[in-house]
């Protein structure tokens, strides 16, 4: 019992670090433009197909194409901000669920089209490999997702309180006219925010290429928590997001690993009506909207 107690741990610790990032990646496109992305899955999706055919052309390790991989998403993400978002900036919620809904319905019909519904995976030699504690075992490529996704998520708090960029988001965030007022332009601003949740989707994908298969509905299989995790953690909360990913990591490992693993995405669920009766601003957002 303690063995299986201390393996769910190690398993909801490493996949929740990974929810954390996909999380943050929501979380910087809410707290800075007040919009819910609901293609942030399916840009989740792109990143890993980037991944894929990036592996297919130049082999390698998929870890060493995360530099690549970002300077895509972060093309991509300005290029949707530019394309589809910008012309519906402030002209309603509705405007902008109906575009992003039907952005990641598009976006998994053209993955689709292009590379059909086959499955497609990322070999690399540590895809099998683990470490072992005693009794106890850490996959090398989940162990990897969790260090690379806490960096990432650490880089981007820094990103947001050290740098002028990062306090032209949070500016922008807290008030956009009076950010306006003071020479912060809030369309380049709304655009980096948005190129920057593209990224951090992205690299999560990259992270997940060596545990998953690419297909076109791939990115479904993350939106729903993603949410969850930044509702949990207080919307546009960073910190709340990572705390957030990792309290639900922990709740599906001990769901599957206690009751049943086709469950564990109850154990989440349940986890999260308690949270929006009990304290629906978020169990770490202390009723606040933070870039």
């Amino acid at each position: 019992m303690s063995w299986l107690i201390g393996q769910s741990i190690i398993n909801g610790l490493l996949i929740g670090g990974v929810y954390a990032l996909i999380a943050v990646s929501l979380t910087i496109i809410f707290g800075v433009m007040k919009i819910v992305n609901f293609a942030q899955g399916e840009f989740l999706m792109v990143g890993m197909y980037a991944t894929w055919l990036l592996y297919s052309a130049i082999g390698g390790s998929p870890y060493l194409l995360i530099i690549p991989v970002a300077f895509i998403m972060f093309i991509f993400g300005w290029l949707v901000y530019k394309i589809l978002i910008n012309p519906v900036v402030g002209k309603g919620d509705t405007a902008y669920i109906l575009l992003t809904v039907g952005l990641s319905f598009f976006l998994q019909n053209a993955a689709q089209l292009i590379w059909t519904a086959d499955y497609h995976t990322v070999e690399t030699t540590i895809k099998g490999h683990s470490i072992q504690l005693g009794e106890l075992s850490i996959l090398t490529p989940r162990l990897i997702a969790f260090l690379v996704a806490i960096v990432l998520v650490a880089v981007i708090h820094i990103f947001l309180k050290k740098t002028d960029i990062g306090r032209a988001m949070r500016a922008t965030a807290e008030n956009s006219q009076i950010a306006s007022m003071l020479g912060i332009n809030p369309v380049v601003t709304y655009a980096i925010a948005f190129s920057i949740g593209a990224v951090l989707a992205g690299l999560a994908g990259v992270l997940l290429t060596p545990m998953f298969y690419v297909f076109p509905r791939v990115g479904a299989l993350f939106t729903t928590t993603a949410f969850v995790v930044v509702v949990l953690g207080g919307m546009g909360n960073i910190t709340g997001a990572l705390l957030g990913g990792l309290l639900i990591g922990l709740v599906e490992a001990f769901t599957g690993s206690f009751i049943a693993l086709d469950l564990a995405p109850v154990g989440t669920f349940v986890v999260f009506l308690l949270a929006l009766l009990l304290k629906p601003e978020g169990l770490f957002g202390g009723g606040t909207r933070k870039a």
